[in-house]
């Protein structure tokens, strides 16, 4: 009855794959590039951070696009777009060049990470819009699965790390055919007065339910709330927004991308004694993110999106201390202490992957109001590449000035200080429809 509906989520969630694989791929192509050109920790860093600052431009810049081109044709630019980024970075002939390339991927990575979400959350039925969404995320640790196993079996041919970032074009490619035959949203078109195109596409994808009376009430919500030509920042509006911006802070601050990128760096100086080595225990991790994402899937629409982030931050927040206390206690765990780290990273990875990997893209895309939902997404986007780029331009500074003690203790009490937002200020929005939840806030109850 709804396979329309998957394959349409099937596809778009694609991009989610490209963004993991572009994320991840630096993680493994970092320890021969820096073989071959002798980075410092700066440059290192540098070079990972890169792709973020075109990640924060792209999703600054498209919100906008997705709201007048359509969520369609934004997807699709994006595929291209990722698809000449990877050629471009492996025929980089200097650090220069590499970075500028890694920027254009980190363009699209922005676009995509925004565009996605918001068009699985517009053609999703409340009931399970959660685990739609969420199929967003676990293309993302299937993307990083991926760029791990990639960098594993490149690891010993010449010139390894240009083989590990074209084979971002596979999936590039894959994409841009699939999005080019699928519709836009339901909701976009009612956006743009296309009403007859809106409710086809409405009852291809959700044939059960009333497509018309389902139209009428996007079409009161739009035009009842908006009769002003000119769009004004309601107050209302302000809590959407902080809780958006929140989100982002709450999954970038808790440490997971320091994990994504510096993996086989940080496993290295647990002990781990060559590339080859830290590189496997990396797909390890890589492993076990793609597995428990389908845990979210599962229990996002079954137990809510509140009780997984309590439980996720708890456990992200304990799984750092035992990191931190893996770093410590070397002459006490002697050889054992390398498999101290990775087991806490893979316990740490456990919980982030069925809480605060999808969920926050979930909550993000429902709590964003209609008529300024690409705009307001893509602030949100923005502001996880700027964490982002903050925590991964300084964690290797940080490992050098303060020692991983201390640096992996600092996201320990992020972690929990988060649970205080979680309970104050995000609103449960489980079994509710996008409708009701911005009515909702128009009315102040939340």
């Amino acid at each position: 009855m709804k396979k329309m509906l998957y394959l349409v989520a099937f596809f778009v969630a694609l991009g989610g794959l490209l963004s993991g694989f572009d994320t991840g791929v630096i993680s493994g192509a970092l320890l021969y590039i820096n073989g071959e050109w002798q980075l410092s920790e700066f440059m290192q860093g540098l070079l990972v951070s890169t792709v973020l600052i075109g990640a924060a431009l792209g999703a600054i810049l498209n919100g906008r696009f997705a709201d007048i081109f359509g969520r369609k044709k934004v997807i699709f630019v994006t595929a291209l777009i990722f698809f000449i980024g990877s050629i471009l970075c492996a025929i980089a002939p200097n650090i220069h060049v590499l970075m500028v390339s890694r920027f254009i991927v980190g363009f699209a990575i922005g676009i995509i990470n925004f565009c996605a979400p918001l068009y699985l959350s517009e053609i999703s039925p409340e009931k399970i819009r959660g685990a739609l969404v969420s199929l967003f995320q676990l293309a993302i640790t299937m993307g990083i699965l991926f760029s791990y196993l990639t960098n594993a079996l490149s690891a010993q041919f010449f010139e390894s790390w240009r083989l590990m970032l074209f084979i971002g074009v596979i999936p590039a490619i894959i994409l841009a055919i699939g999005i080019y035959f699928m519709p836009d949203t339901p909701r976009w078109y009612v956006l743009k007065g296309r009403f007859d195109e809106a409710e086809s596409v409405l009852k291809r994808l959700q044939p059960e339910i009333d497509s018309k009376k389902e139209i009428e009430d996007i079409k009161s919500l739009i035009y009842k709330e908006n009769k002003k030509e000119k769009f004004q920042f309601e107050k209302w509006m302000l809590l959407p927004l902080i809780i958006c911006v929140g989100c982002m802070f709450i999954q970038q601050w808790s440490g997971i991308n320091t994990i994504i990128y510096y993996a086989p760096t940080i496993l290295k100086s647990a002990g781990f004694s060559d590339n080859l080595g830290a590189i496997y225990a990396t797909t390890g991790i890589g492993i076990v993110n793609f597995l428990m994402t389908f845990v979210a899937i599962y229990l996002t629409d079954r137990v809510g999106r509140k009780p997984l982030l309590y439980v996720g931050l708890t456990g992200v927040g304990l799984c750092l201390i035992l990191l931190a206390l893996s770093f410590s206690n070397v002459e006490i765990l002697g050889d054992y202490s390398k498999y101290f780290a990775l087991v806490s990273t893979i316990l740490y990875i456990m919980f982030f992957a069925f809480s605060l990997g999808p969920i926050m893209f979930v909550i993000t895309s429902e709590v964003s109001p209609l008529r300024i939902r690409g705009v307001m997404m893509s602030i949100a986007m923005m502001s996880n590449f700027a964490f982002n780029f903050m925590v991964s331009l300084s964690f290797l500074p940080m490992l050098k000035a303060f020692g991983e003690f201390n640096t992996f203790m600092l996201f320990a009490v992020i972690s929990f200080i988060s649970i205080i937002f979680v309970r104050f200020v995000i609103p449960e929005t489980k079994g509710k429809s996008l409708e009701e939840i911005e009515r909702n806030w128009i009315k102040g109850n939340v």
